[in-house]
This record gives C-alpha cells, sequence and structure tokens, in this order.
C-alpha cells in the first residue's frame, strides 16, 4: 500500500496537457509556507529581469530595501538590497512550475534580456521540461514545466519503479487519507 494520494486540488498548477492554462497571477496575502530570498546589490536591474524575464509580479516593495515577488500562489520571492553578490551562482537551485507553453518565451525572454544566461529547455526522467536560468544576482532559478502522462513512456516506468502511479481519477482523495 502507497501513502501517496491524489491531492492536486490544493495545487494552483493546472493538470499538465497540451491546453493546460496557467492560472492568473494570485495577489492575496497569505502567510507564505516556504519563499525564497535573494540578495542583490543593483535592486532595480534585478526586479526588472524576474518581471521580464521569469515573468513575476512586484507584490509589495519597502523602498531600496526589499522587493515582493510573485507569479503565482506559493511562488514568491524576497529580493533584498545588499552590498554585494556571489561571483558564480550556487549548486543549488530554486526551481519554480508553469504549464508548457511558458518554456519557450521564457527561454526567449530570458536570453533578450541576459545572453547565455539560459541553458535548455531539456526534457528530464521524471517527465518534465526545465529551463535553467542564472539571474543578475547569480542565482539558479529553474523553471519547470510538467509533461503530459504517457503511461507507456520511459518516464512513466522510471516514476513507477520508485512507486509513484498514475491517479486512477482526477478527484482528490485526500479525506480518505486524512
Amino acid at each position: 500500500m502507497s501513502d501517496y494520494y491524489n491531492a492536486f486540488e490544493m495545487s494552483p498548477v493546472p493538470a499538465p496537457g497540451p491546453d493546460a492554462v496557467p492560472p492568473e497571477p494570485f495577489r492575496g496575502i497569505y502567510g507564505m509556507p516556504a519563499f525564497v530570498t535573494i540578495p542583490t546589490s543593483d535592486l532595480a536591474a534585478s526586479v526588472d529581469f524576474w518581471i521580464r524575464g521569469l515573468g513575476f509580479f512586484e507584490l509589495f516593495s519597502i523602498p531600496d530595501t526589499m522587493v515582493h515577488l510573485r507569479r503565482w500562489a506559493f511562488q514568491d520571492v524576497l529580493l533584498v538590497s545588499a552590498a554585494s553578490m556571489p561571483e558564480q551562482p550556487p549548486a543549488m537551485s530554486f526551481s519554480f512550475s508553469g504549464v508548457l507553453s511558458q518554456v519557450d518565451p521564457l527561454a526567449e525572454a530570458c536570453r533578450r534580456l541576459r545572453p547565455n544566461s539560459v541553458d535548455g529547455p531539456r526534457d528530464t526522467p521524471w517527465n518534465t521540461r526545465d529551463v535553467e536560468v542564472i539571474t543578475p544576482e547569480n542565482a539558479r532559478v529553474v523553471f519547470t514545466a510538467a509533461k503530459p502522462f504517457d503511461p507507456t513512456s520511459q518516464e512513466a516506468r522510471n516514476l513507477e519503479a520508485i512507486g509513484i502511479t498514475p491517479p486512477v481519477d482526477s478527484h482528490g482523495d485526500h479525506e480518505e487519507h486524512a
């Protein structure tokens, strides 16, 4: 028996598919379950890249100190003023989800703003298409989008090998597990 269950209804990420439509940007204020804080020595340039390249919007700011950016619900980034930034991107990355139709436009927008900042798109063994972007702050950001699930694919076999199988239906059954 598996401890996993379908709980997709609690996520803003739509089910993968060729017609998946991204949700609208989420402007509500909530207790953030997780967020990323990124230091920058040029707050204005960083904000511009994150908005025009990565598709975030400014939720609010404290002038010359911090800008809270967001895309969808639970995709929060705080850009904070700092005297210096790392010279090299870290090995660690921050990933955020989108839909397949956003992958190529995001990669192109980031390349226009910062040539040589983009690696990909590339397909992963866990059934996503990813683009890695090095931001002006030298943060390593991965934009990831689930591909439609093909039960006959190698990716499906990879997931099944670790105990993850597709849900029987698209309705959440979390109440049976709570």
